[in-house]
């Protein structure tokens, strides 16, 4: 890398390190780490969520979609448009899980079913999120090893170790020291202001990428492909393994039935001002998803044309050469892209993007970190211990664990051989917990019924599936039928009827819903521990706002923001369906597909990432003075540290028997 480069990676740090060294100051509480107060606002909620999404390992297995599958991937997937933003507007699981006022799903788990349930899940939960996570820095760490051009083996210590293992050390050691400064906060604001940088970098790239690469050129490289295996045309597609139409229908499934269940960002489900606020970060951070699509496809197929068209074969054979350098046929297919991308960027452009994918990584791995490492504190540690914690000592302990968890994954991204790709990787080891625990949420906060013993039922079952899945597709490879998807599709299938039988055979009495989301006569109750209310004027609504799930708190620029991401999901959901209709009775030639994704595929995803870059950098700077000033005035609650008693939180249950609540039991 050029010094303009450097230049731009280590002002970047700079300002990380500088903004995780000032936060640690508003730091006070249990709740504070945890929780970041539970006073962020939507933008901030939006952006510093939307960056875990920007991290190299995020954009690598982007590439190897996108390889495989190029727009087909994103045809197939404007299926799920319309139950995707059902989703976030209605705030499915998201508004209810706050309500219950859980800094852990773990923890809600405890108030509606048992404490044995808590700690059980809490471990379980735990250990498929370090196995999934394991694989996280490595794979960055070889990516910007890759990138930045280092050599794949450096003496150190008088032995030859892998480049990418010190990079790992390195990066893992920053991404550290920024968790445990101020916990939730600092990672809060850092990622918020990682984020904000990116978008405007974003727009550097696309503009470089337009000018160096032509759509002529583009278009021959991806649609020289066999019959069946088509990356333009979604229906010559249906030959492609893996990633096509019946895997995005398993993962749109899957993506409702596992909402929130998966916790590497757990920390922001209850971090939210008021339940509202964190369904605005929701619906907000659907719009900022839309700018990053240009930049992610564009850098993948220009990289693809570096590689395959005969303009550029002389530096494709460097790149090869290059390539083949690198020990692992698996890590080779998932350093091609980014090493083309290394190549074809110029200075100063080339420095941006690295600039881009080392905050990234800090996003990424620190909302990993500090949801493994505080989950175990949480879930494992508190419910078990029969004297709490003081409040400095619970911190001590959390910090303790956090720094475990990164000892962990360094090992095990340097022993573990990977042989999936990265998103299947991810879906296999997610279905460990997430197979079962879909059920227990969904039905815990929205099923009177569901019981204790249909919860043990259907965590078990989901996840002795997916293990015996794992274990047999390991055994047998290429004579097992079933991918990781279908693995976990399955599972979640037959959880949910588990779930519903036994509950239906095991409940004797209704659960009171009421008083666990702090509803009717109990909602004085969050007030005297120091919940935050939002005013609920008596707005009118109509049908199809009640349809959507937009209620009394959505303000005037509230509906604005969520109608119009509806509308935008239906006219492509539209898009889609006329599109259907059309290739049934006359399919479109190749260069109508050319033209297509011209239009659909880059130039309005390049608007939007215009559009977001300003939107979002203003919204995001607004949110976190917000932020600081509600930090400033807020009262520290000492009690608020997660534990449970008698089915409440320890501060409510501490309030309900001063005197100071007058709801039944």
């Amino acid at each position: 890398m050029h010094t303009i480069d450097w230049i731009f990676v280590t002002i970047s740090l700079l300002i990380v390190l500088g903004i995780g060294i000032f936060t640690q100051r508003y730091m006070r509480s249990v709740a504070d780490f945890m929780s970041g107060g539970r006073v962020a606002g939507r933008y901030l909620l939006a952006v510093s969520k939307g960056e875990m999404q920007a991290g190299a390992v995020v954009f690598a297995a982007s590439f190897e979609v996108i390889a495989r599958a190029g727009f087909t991937w994103t045809w197939w997937q404007w299926i799920n448009i319309p139950v995707g933003l059902l989703v976030a507007t209605t705030g499915f699981v998201v508004y209810r899980y706050r309500e219950t006022r859980a800094m852990t799903l773990a923890q809600f788990f405890e108030i509606r079913y048992s404490k044995r349930f808590r700690v059980f899940t809490g471990f379980l939960g735990f250990f498929a999120g370090l196995i999934n996570f394991g694989i996280i820095p490595v794979i960055g760490a070889r990516f910007i090893t890759t990138y930045v051009g280092l050599p794949p083996v450096m003496p150190f210590m008088g032995l030859e170790v892998g480049t990418h293992l010190l990079v790992m050390a390195l990066l893992l050691s920053i991404t550290l020291f920024l968790t445990l400064a101020g916990g939730q906060i600092t990672v809060m604001v850092t990622d918020c202001i990682e984020g904000m940088l990116s978008q405007v970098l974003y727009l550097l790239i696309i503009g470089s990428l337009i000018y160096m690469f032509s759509w002529s050129e583009i278009t021959d490289v991806l649609a020289d492909r066999p019959a069946g295996h088509s990356l333009l045309n979604p229906f010559d597609s249906m030959s492609l393994e893996d990633f096509n139409l019946w895997y995005v229908l398993m993962a749109a499934f899957t993506s409702v039935y596992g909402t929130m269940a998966w916790q590497n960002q757990s920390a922001y489900n209850s971090a939210g001002l008021t339940p509202h606020e964190n369904r605005m970060g929701n619906i907000l951070g659907r719009w900022r998803e839309y700018g990053k699509q240009a930049l992610v496809y564009l850098l993948a197929i220009c990289a693809m044309t570096y590689l395959l068209h005969p303009d550029f074969a002389e530096q494709a054979r460097q790149v090869m050469h290059e390539l083949s350098l690198i020990p692992g046929e698996q890590s080779q297919s998932q350093m091609r892209i980014p090493l083309a991308v290394s190549h074809m960027l110029p200075v100063g452009v080339k420095g941006a993007f690295c600039a881009i994918l080392i905050m990234g990584i800090f996003g990424c791995d620190s909302t990993h970190l500090h949801s493994w490492g505080s989950l175990f504190v949480q879930d494992v540690l508190v419910p078990l211990r029969k004297r709490p914690f003081g409040p400095k000592q619970h911190i001590r302990v959390l910090r303790r664990s956090i720094a475990a968890v990164a000892v962990f994954v360094f090992i095990f991204g340097a022993v573990f051989p990977q042989t999936e790709f990265i998103v299947m990787w991810w879906s296999i080891t997610m279905a460990i917990y997430v197979g079962g625990a879909g059920a227990v949420i969904i039905g815990g906060l929205y099923w009177k019924k569901g019981t204790t013993a249909g919860a043990w039922a259907a965590l078990l079952t989901g996840s002795t599936l997916s293990v015996g899945g794992i274990i047999t597709r390991t055994v047998l490879q290429g004579d097992f039928p079933l991918n990781g998807m279908q693995i976990s599709f399955s599972s979640s299938l037959i959880a949910i009827g588990v779930y519903v039988v036994v509950s239906l055979l095991t409940c004797q009495e209704d659960y009171n819903m009421e008083r666990m989301l702090h509803r009717g006569a109990y909602e004085q109750l969050g007030e005297k521990v120091g919940e935050t209310r939002a005013s609920t004027p008596n707005r009118p609504r109509g049908l199809l706002a009640r349809a959507v799930g937009i209620d009394e708190n959505f303000t005037r620029g509230d509906k604005w923001i969520a109608v119009s991401l509806l509308l935008w999901g239906v006219i492509w959901f539209a898009i889609f369906a006329v599109g259907i209709t059309w290739n049934l009775l006359d399919p479109w030639s190749v260069e109508t597909w050319k033209t297509f994704w011209h239009v659909v595929g880059i130039g309005i995803p390049v608007v939007m990432s215009l559009v977001t870059a300003v939107w979002f950098t203003w919204g995001g700077t607004r949110d976190i003075f917000r932020l600081f000033q509600h930090l400033k005035t807020q009262v520290v609650n000492e009690l608020d540290d997660g534990t449970v008693v008698g089915h409440q939180n320890l501060d409510e249950a501490v309030a309900t028997r001063t005197g100071g609540d007058k709801h039944p039991d």
